[in-house]
């Protein structure tokens, strides 16, 4: 099997599509039964062997989320025993979002409300994350008293200011459940994780005769230009950008008010994916995901005063358009929210939809 590598401060995700030469004649023959007379078989089969899509995005822009929905939606799930298995990695995000809001407290000079949680907060600072597979009974309730405290939501209010992971809210606000002694997570319990990439993961699915193969690859930009070729023949360009970054830095600035947004950091990946060669003849479908965030901020949107969702949605789509313009091909737009597995499916419906009729305007023009 040919392997595809690419390697950046990114994490990317590179789709495959292998079609059958039969399963595919089969099915373009029901669909286009004017095409054969056209075009030999040779030629469809020459056109449909492979169609890849190359996906990227900056750092929890959604790619990893989008994977296990994908597992969800098309591929064998999540047993019991496979969701168990996240049971340790949600324990270390609880422990992570607390110790970034104790963190921010202090970097923010906010004051906790009940003066007791401030040794509690100091003492959770002490966790080694790594270390933990479960929370123990003095941390449970350190955490409840911690992030109940008004100051400390205080702080959770002004997350834009320093870093925080998207799950803190959904998490600490349900630590009963997520502590009973016969807690097994939920899907929506693992699509939250977060947790970083290292190395190279694969997962296949089978889409009605189609093997649809997923390579996810974490990395350094410094070494990009290891894996550039995995670039080449690229049917489609999936980016991911998350409309709720707007207000926020990046992770690796550690900076308060810092001018390093990861909403123009995503912009400027955008531009720079876009002038590689590799993609002149690639369409580019882009994923504005994390609707459901945005949301939640609308009443601090200062980028464009509006208070309509739809209107700073498009707004921020429009930035992304103007990018683009001078691309040959077009640009496919899709609104998400990548923990929504119903929304997931109708718009990887509509992208396979897209791969499809972009295929058959290639073929027209042979």
């Amino acid at each position: 099997a040919t392997h595809f590598l690419f390697s950046a401060c990114f994490k990317s995700l590179l789709f495959v599509f292998i079609f059958e030469q039969v399963d595919i004649w089969t099915s373009f023959q029901l669909h286009f039964q004017f095409i054969p007379q056209l075009y030999p078989i040779n030629c469809w089969a020459k056109t449909f062997q492979m169609w890849s899509l190359f996906s990227t995005g900056t750092g929890e822009s959604g790619k990893s989320t989008f994977i296990k929905q994908m597992r969800i939606i098309h591929g064998k799930g999540y047993s019991e025993e496979d969701r168990k298995g996240f049971t340790r990695l949600i324990y270390q995000n609880i422990i992570t979002a607390i110790q970034a809001l104790a963190d921010a407290m202090a970097t923010l000079e906010i004051n906790y409300v009940d003066n007791n949680n401030i040794a509690l907060a100091h003492r959770l600072l002490q966790v080694e994350t790594h270390m933990v597979s479960a929370l123990e009974p003095w941390q449970v309730a350190a955490i409840k008293n911690v992030w109940n405290d008004h100051g400390v939501q205080n702080c959770y209010d002004r997350r834009r200011e320093y870093q925080i992971s998207d799950n803190a809210q959904y998490y600490l606000s349900d630590l009963d459940r997520l502590t009973a002694p016969s807690y097994v997570p939920t899907l929506q319990d693992i699509l939250r994780v977060r947790v970083n990439t290292t190395g190279i993961i694969e997962y296949h699915f089978d889409l009605s005769n189609v093997i649809f193969r997923m390579v996810d690859v974490g990395g350094q930009r410094s070494e990009r230009k290891k894996w550039i070729h995995c670039f080449e023949d690229v049917t489609s360009l999936v980016f991911l950008a998350a409309l709720s970054e707007y207000d926020q830095v990046l992770e690796d600035t550690k900076e308060v008010r810092t001018t390093n947004n990861r909403l123009k950091e995503s912009m400027a990946l955008f531009r720079t994916i876009l002038s590689y060669p590799w993609f002149e003849d690639s369409s580019t479908i882009l994923f504005l995901n994390k609707t459901d965030l945005l949301e939640e901020k609308i009443p601090s949107f200062i980028l464009y005063l509006t208070v309509n969702v739809c209107g700073d949605i498009n707004f921020i789509l429009q930035m992304y358009t103007n990018l683009h313009r001078g691309h040959e091909k077009r640009l496919y737009a899709h609104y998400t929210c990548a923990t929504d597995t119903d929304n997931i499916k109708k718009v990887f419906k509509s992208v396979k939809d897209t791969v499809f009729r972009d295929a058959i305007d290639n073929i027209t023009i042979l």
